[in-house]
C-alpha cells in the first residue's frame, strides 16, 4: 500500500551542478585573459613599441650627450652592451637616431644598433649597424629609399665622421670591395618586404653602404666573432625562461580569478584584478616580442 506525501511537505530538488558553473567561470575568464593577451601584443607591436622607443631614445640621447660633453662617450674596443655608442644622422630621411652596443632583438628595441665584431661607427674598417623597419618606431624603415651620394653623418666618442651612400644591395649582390687605408665604412640594414610587416614574412635584408674618405683609428681587442642571435634576423631565445615564467604567472591569475568569481561578484573582481592582468599581459607582450627577428 502507498503512502501518499504528506500536506504541504517539500520534495527534495537536485541542487545546482557547481561543477558547471565552475568550469562555465573558468573558461569565461580563461578567453577574457587570452582575448587581453592578444591585444596587448597587437598594441604593443603597432602603439605601444614606438612610444616604448621614442622614449628610449630620449634617454639615451641625454645620455650620449653628456658622454661627449665629458669626454667619456666610448671609443672600444669592448664596449657594454646596450649602451650608446654613436649620433646616425640621415638628412635624405629626416632620421636622428642615438646606435647602442649589441644586435640581439632586445638590443634593438632601444634603437639601432652597433654588431659588436666590426668597428665602431667612424673608425677605420667597416661598422655595422642594424636597425627595426616595422616595430619599435621603425628608424630604418625608409632605408632602401636612400640613393648614391646621399649624406649620412655620425657623431662618436672620436668626433664627427661624414659619410656618402656608395650603394645598395641585396641577397646576392656582389658585396662591395674591402675598406683600405684609413677609409670608415657605414654599412646599414634591415628588412625588407611589402607592407609594414612584410619583412617578417619574406625575411629578406638590404644593406646601404657608405664610405667617409678618413675614420679616426679603430682600437684592436674587439670581438672576433658574435652568436646567431647577433646576426641579421636573429632572435633573441634567452629570453625564453623570463617568457615560461611569465606564462606560468598568467596561468596562476586566470585560476585566482576564478577562485576570486566564486566569492565575490565578477565586477567587483575584475576591477582588482584588472591591473595585475594588465601588467603580467605587458611584461609577456613585451618578452615575446624578442622572440621577433631582430630587423623587423
Amino acid at each position: 500500500m502507498t503512502t501518499a506525501a504528506p500536506t504541504g511537505a517539500r520534495v527534495a530538488r537536485p541542487a545546482p551542478a557547481r561543477a558547471d558553473d565552475e568550469q562555465l567561470r573558468l573558461f569565461s575568464t580563461s578567453l577574457t585573459m587570452l582575448g587581453l593577451l592578444a591585444v596587448w601584443f597587437l598594441a604593443q607591436l603597432f602603439v605601444l613599441s614606438a612610444i616604448s622607443q621614442d622614449r628610449q631614445q630620449q634617454i639615451l640621447h641625454d645620455r650620449f650627450r653628456a658622454e661627449l660633453a665629458s669626454a667619456v662617450a666610448p671609443v672600444g674596443p669592448i664596449v657594454d652592451q646596450g649602451a650608446p655608442v654613436a649620433l646616425l644622422r640621415i638628412p635624405a630621411l629626416e632620421l636622428d637616431q642615438v646606435v647602442v652596443e649589441g644586435t640581439t632583438s632586445g638590443d634593438l628595441l632601444a634603437g639601432p644598433g652597433h654588431r659588436r665584431d666590426t668597428a665602431l661607427p667612424g673608425q677605420v674598417g667597416t661598422s655595422l649597424v642594424y636597425g627595426r623597419s616595422g616595430t619599435y618606431g621603425a628608424p630604418f624603415a625608409k632605408l632602401a629609399e636612400l640613393s648614391v651620394g646621399d649624406r649620412i653623418e655620425v657623431v662618436a666618442g672620436q668626433g664627427t665622421t661624414r659619410f656618402s651612400v656608395i650603394g645598395i644591395r641585396r641577397a646576392g649582390d656582389p658585396l662591395p670591395q674591402p675598406a683600405s687605408g684609413e677609409v670608415a665604412r657605414l654599412t646599414l640594414a634591415t628588412s625588407e618586404g611589402e607592407g609594414r610587416l612584410g619583412a617578417l614574412a619574406r625575411g629578406d635584408v638590404v644593406y646601404v653602404d657608405a664610405e667617409a674618405e678618413k675614420g679616426f683609428p679603430a682600437p684592436a681587442g674587439r670581438f672576433s666573432a658574435v652568436g646567431e642571435e647577433e646576426k641579421a634576423m636573429g632572435t633573441d631565445h634567452g629570453i625564453l625562461p623570463r617568457l615560461a615564467l611569465l606564462l606560468g604567472l598568467l596561468v596562476l591569475t586566470t585560476l585566482a580569478i576564478v577562485a576570486a568569481r566564486q566569492r565575490w561578484s565578477a565586477a567587483l573582481t575584475w576591477v582588482v584584478a584588472t591591473p595585475v592582468a594588465v601588467a603580467l599581459c605587458w611584461a609577456t607582450t613585451d618578452a615575446a616580442m624578442r622572440l621577433l627577428p631582430n630587423l623587423v
